[in-house]
């Protein structure tokens, strides 16, 4: 089912995101980086955030040289982009201070820079120094693990998921197992319905159809040997179709100027709307870019007690 690897973490995984042809330690840097804006964000939206600091020239010195306000502006609308600013200018920070510019060549070493966990850590090894150090469990390997009774009792971590399957796996297939899980759960195996009607596995799977979009009858599967039923054969692309998250045209490099003189006229001219969002106009593009305030909160706050209190009284 994953043998035509094309589900989105295959063409816009780390591992596609950085530059081929910059030096060694850049494109190190830039596979960390690519990491780190992959938490908690699709594969679209971080290719997309990558592209753009590429266009900035993406390496140590840009980062610790640029505006905190533009690089959360670049990388917007990753999740939590906020928090992500701050912690790629501290690593960024202590990548230059003590290791020379270039990224830790350890998982402990990795680990010590701020935002940076085991998955990140376990995957910048595999991908960025070519060694293969452990397993990189995100969320797509910790719930399939689980769902396939791949590990010997149901675990509640990622770490614990990653600990369970280097008990028994194959090192040789460590580095496989992330990118193989990743895209069959883009694809197939979904966190909330399921497509298991078309999985091949949905006869040896023991959470299979548990939590399928709708129950289907046994009479009306097909047997395992019947060839027509190959989710190919059933959907015309087994990814599915990704609902846009913004519909605004994130900016690019050339909309900023990198000196803080200019950045005060952009303030000057482009008063605030009432939404509490600033426009920034892309003279080059002949488009415009809104793009959330320092003010916002991260999460909207919910309701008090005391008003929800008033609203059932009403």
């Amino acid at each position: 089912m994953r043998s035509k690897r094309d589900a989105p973490v295959d063409q816009m995984g780390a591992e596609k995101c950085y530059d081929t042809e910059a030096p060694p330690e850049v494109r190190r840097y830039q596979v960390l980086i690519s990491l780190m804006l992959s938490s908690q964000t699709k594969d679209q939206v971080t290719a997309s955030a990558m592209q753009r600091l590429r266009e900035c020239d993406l390496n140590v010195n840009t980062i610790l040289n640029m505006d905190d306000e533009i690089l959360g502006k670049l990388i917007y609308p990753v999740g939590f982009w906020r928090t992500k600013v701050k912690y790629i200018k501290q690593a960024t920070a202590l990548i230059q201070q003590e290791f020379g510019g270039d990224i830790p060549n350890t998982v402990e070493g990795l680990m010590r820079l701020p935002g940076v966990g085991p998955k990140m850590a376990h995957l910048a090894m595999d991908i960025a120094w070519k060694h293969v150090s452990g397993i990189g469990v995100d969320t797509h390997v910790h719930r399939i693990s689980n769902r396939l009774g791949w590990t010997k009792k149901e675990t509640k971590t990622p770490e614990e998921t990653r600990r369970s399957l280097e008990e028994w796996l194959p090192r040789d297939l460590w580095s496989e197992i992330n990118w193989l899980l990743v895209g069959f759960g883009q694809q197939v195996c979904l966190p909330v319905g399921p497509l298991c009607s078309m999985c091949l596995n949905q006869y040896t799977c023991p959470s299979a159809h548990r939590s399928s979009p709708s129950k289907i009858k046994s009479g009306h599967l097909k047997s395992p040997g019947d060839p027509h039923n190959s989710p190919r054969n059933k959907l015309g692309s087994p990814t599915p179709k990704v609902k846009e998250e913004v519909s605004e045209v994130p900016p690019s490099c050339s909309t900023f100027q990198m000196t803080k003189t200019s950045q005060q006229d952009v303030s000057a001219k482009e008063p605030q709307t009432k939404s509490g969002l600033s426009s920034i106009s892309t003279a080059k593009q002949g488009i415009e870019v809104k793009t959330e305030t320092a003010e916002e909160d991260e999460v909207p706050s919910l309701p008090s007690k005391r008003n929800r209190r008033k609203r059932q009284t009403k």
